[in-house]
């Protein structure tokens, strides 16, 4: 008689020959109950899991007939009249428990082959509840082998191979059986793991080692390769991978879940590459960009590579060419734009476009090779194709089927017609850049008394040109006007409008008004503008300018300035910080019925005034306040640079980038005309003054060593006005010179009467005053004052331009 430890022999021979057995042996076998008995049915062997389950101790039932002990709880059946001699289905049947209660217990009885009398007949008996759970664990089990979709792996520790499912072994064509031991890299075929940004990742050997080393589970990696049985097409699996452990918590292996995603994937792809053309596609009006764009967004996803050609006259803002006979089309096409992976696939998809790409356009269709695996589109907006583009795959990703081709057209339909639209963009940029720049001036005039340094960069974004501009005026007195000015909008209308207030400055300026005064006058001018607009048409660009205007005197060294909603200009005094100047700040033109204020400051010999407008001073990454400090800080130096170099110095340093908006800027450096060179003298009110008048003239003349002839001319128009200021004006009257360049010859009084040029009669003794200063001089004007108004010429002091007497006329 014999106690059994151990269920050595509780191993079912069909487990050993199963292909998962390997998984399936010892499911419960350390809870099965193993009996033995001998040639009389009576127990020769008593397990431990037998007293567990019965409640007899060994040496309570060693020697009894088993029938007794085992017999049914209910009919009393022995044992064996029940299992049969070689039962291999157990049999429910109720037991008593030594206790007296009933045990449900599923008992198979079978004779041992190899027995003897001691030990013939063997029988193993587990609670019925555990036989029904062991029969769905091993149906599960039998399950996952055979017929489950996943593809399931089990690794070693080191990343070795120790079993795979059938599934495994119908996509890879590998037998389990070979495969053990053995690590990955050696039988299946190299892909590339992928995260779901697309980026390579460890080999599977690698994570393997990772989630044994840290516990945690790896979900969702992506692996992409062909497969031994299908060498020719691509497919993708997402794996999770998690870690086994044994009762103690030692990790003894890592399971790996795997489903096949190849169609889910490329439908997700396909969708990605719809949504993302959106968002990538045309994200600038550049030709050259959203072609490249293209290429980006389909290489590597969709495509190895990617070669875009347009038109010669696309990329030029020109229309696109029509075919001509034979389908082909009248301009050569032109590469823009590549993206491969590798770089080789590239040169394949260029001579694919050399070769395929006339055909494509001249039957506005795709044409496809599959053997190359190439795929060349028309790029077609509005009927017309812009160019053409070429896709090519190479092995092991599948050719191009017809979902794909129908996806590739979308995607070169919306890239025609971005490319379509920064066409439209180029031509229209240019045509209003071109317009602008001949409404800007070619080239400054240079009046005594300031430097000047000018720079305008138009803006490089795609809403277009705008309307800055900028001027200098030549005025009365050796004065000189500046204004700058910054038109709301962007493009042709803006240009238009830039140029037509641009026009109206200067004509106001011409009537020497008051900076307050002239742009009182520009506002009136727009608001009248907009009240005779009509229904259909357009708000008038010209509401909501901004404009400053100054007038710089080089004998008092004084700037008398005025603003429309304008940024204030900058200072810099040699020697000094520069400083932001504070003017009063009126509102932009077009408001109507608000006043404006002028300041007048005193300019230090050499200072320098900075004119701009707000495309210097503000961008995306920087506010108006933060731009005039920059330009403050750039603008000071220590020394006296030229003018020119640093014009050059404070745009690099504002504008490091091209503009987003345009940007101009005017630098002035004043300076004040030497005191010999002007002559102011007070006259009395007196006729008898007007030979005084012509004899001091004549001294300051002789000092300058003017010419004889030119001095008679100037003594003339001496005459002529100090007599008007005498007899039609009031007092105090004074005659001012100014030697600049020719003569400036000034009468003030102290009337407003406006003097009036006529054509005296022949009988007529008096009248021809201001007609000879008209035809004696090069320029003539009236300019107004609080205190009066100065009669103003201007003569050329060499004696080949002096106009010539007509006595008579």
């Amino acid at each position: 008689m014999t106690e059994l430890n151990s269920p050595q022999d509780s191993q079912d021979p069909q487990d050993a020959e199963s292909p998962h057995g390997g998984l399936c042996a010892g499911v419960s076998a350390a809870e099965t109950a193993i009996m033995v008995l001998d040639d009389e049915k009576r127990l020769a062997g008593w397990s431990r899991e037998a007293e567990t389950l019965f409640g007899y101790r060994p040496d309570e039932v060693l020697g009894r007939p088993a029938d007794v002990i085992l017999a049914d709880a209910d009919t009393g059946t022995g044992l064996l009249a029940t299992s049969g001699r070689r039962g291999r289905t157990p049999t429910v049947r109720g037991v008593r428990h030594r206790d007296g209660h009933r045990v449900e217990a599923a008992v198979t009885c079978g004779r041992l082959p190899d027995g003897n009398s001691q030990a013939a007949w063997l029988v193993q008996a587990m609670p019925a509840k555990e036989l029904r759970e062991r029969a769905v664990d091993q149906a599960v089990l039998a399950g996952l082998y055979h017929q489950s979709p996943v593809l399931l792996t089990l690794y070693e520790t080191d990343g070795r191979l120790r079993w795979f499912n059938h599934a495994v072994e119908e996509q890879f064509g590998v037998p389990a059986g070979e495969c053990a031991g053995k690590f990955p890299k050696d039988l299946l075929p190299q892909g590339a793991l992928l995260s779901d940004e697309g980026y390579e990742v460890p080999d599977i050997e690698e994570i393997v080692r990772r989630v044994v080393r840290t516990g945690e589970p790896v979900i969702d990696m992506r692996y992409r390769s062909d497969t031994p049985l299908e060498p020719l097409r691509e497919h993708v699996w997402t794996a999770s991978y998690f870690v086994l452990n044994d009762e103690d918590g030692a990790p003894v292996g890592v399971c790996e879940t795997g489903v096949d995603i190849s169609e889910r994937y490329v439908a997700r792809q396909r969708l990605a590459l719809l949504s993302g053309a959106g968002g990538s596609i045309g994200g600038t009006l550049d030709m050259r960009r959203t072609a490249a764009e293209l290429g980006d967004l389909v290489v590597p996803q969709f495509a190895d590579a990617a070669v875009v050609a347009l038109f010669a006259p696309v990329l030029s803002g020109q229309e696109p060419p029509v075919p001509v006979s034979g389908g082909k089309a009248g301009a050569e096409l032109r590469e823009v734009a590549r993206s491969a992976r590798p770089a080789a696939a590239g040169d394949v998809a260029a001579a694919v476009l050399d070769a395929a790409g006339p055909r494509c356009l001249a039957d506005a269709a795709p044409v496809r090779d599959p053997a190359a695996g190439a795929l060349v589109l028309p790029l077609e907006a509005r009927g017309v194709a812009m160019g053409a583009v070429a896709l090519v795959r190479s092995a092991p990703r599948d050719p191009f089927d017809a979902e794909e081709i129908a996806l590739a057209e979308e995607l070169a339909s919306r890239t025609a017609v971005c490319v379509d639209n920064a066409r439209r963009y180029a031509r229209e940029h240019a045509t209003a850049l071109m317009l602008q720049q001949d409404l800007l001036p070619r080239a400054l005039p240079r009046p005594a008394g300031v430097e000047l340094a000018h720079r305008y960069l138009p803006a490089t974004g795609g809403e277009g040109v705008g309307g800055d501009w900028y001027d200098v005026i030549p005025l009365s007195g050796a004065r000189v006007g500046f204004v700058v000015g910054d038109v709301a909008g962007r493009g042709m209308n803006a240009a238009a409008t830039m140029g037509r207030l641009r026009t109206t400055v200067g004509a106001l300026a011409a009537l020497d008004l008051a900076p307050e005064e002239l742009l009182a006058r520009l506002d009136d001018l727009v608001v009248q503008s907009g009240a005779i607009r009509t229904a259909d048409e357009a708000e008038d660009q010209a509401f909501g300018v901004t404009c400053l205007y100054a007038i710089y005197d080089p004998v008092s060294r004084r700037c008398v300035m005025a603003r429309a909603g304008h940024p204030p200009p900058v200072l810099v005094v040699p020697g000094r910080h520069a400083e932001l100047l504070d003017l009063p700040s009126g509102p932009p033109l077009g408001l109507g019925g608000l006043p404006f204020e002028s300041a007048e400051v005193e300019l230090p010999e050499g200072a320098v005034l900075a004119l701009y407008t707000d495309g210097l001073v503000e961008s995306r990454d920087r506010d108006v306040d933060g731009g005039i400090r920059a330009l403050c800080e750039a603008i000071t130096r220590p020394g006296r640079d030229p003018l020119e170099d640093l014009c050059d110095s404070v745009t690099a340093a504002l504008l490091p980038r091209p503009p987003e908006d345009d940007a101009a800027l005017l630098l002035v450096r004043v300076h004040a005309l030497a005191e010999d060179l002007v002559s102011t003298w007070d006259i009395p009110a007196d006729p008898g003054e007007v030979a005084r008048s012509r004899s001091l003239v004549t001294e300051r003349l002789e000092r300058w060593e003017v010419d004889e002839s030119a001095s008679f001319t100037v003594e003339l128009v001496v005459s002529e006005l100090v007599t008007n200021a005498i007899r039609y004006g009031r007092p105090p009257v004074r005659l001012r010179l100014i030697r600049e360049r020719g003569l400036i010859v000034e009468v003030s009084d102290g009337g407003h009467t406006s003097p009036h040029l006529r054509r005296a009669a022949m009988e007529d003794e008096g009248g021809r005053g201001l007609f000879l200063v008209a035809q004696m001089t090069q320029r003539w004007g009236t300019r107004y004052t609080p205190a009066g108004k100065t009669i103003w010429t201007e003569l050329s002091l060499d004696p080949d331009k002096l106009t010539p007497l007509a006595f008579g006329l």
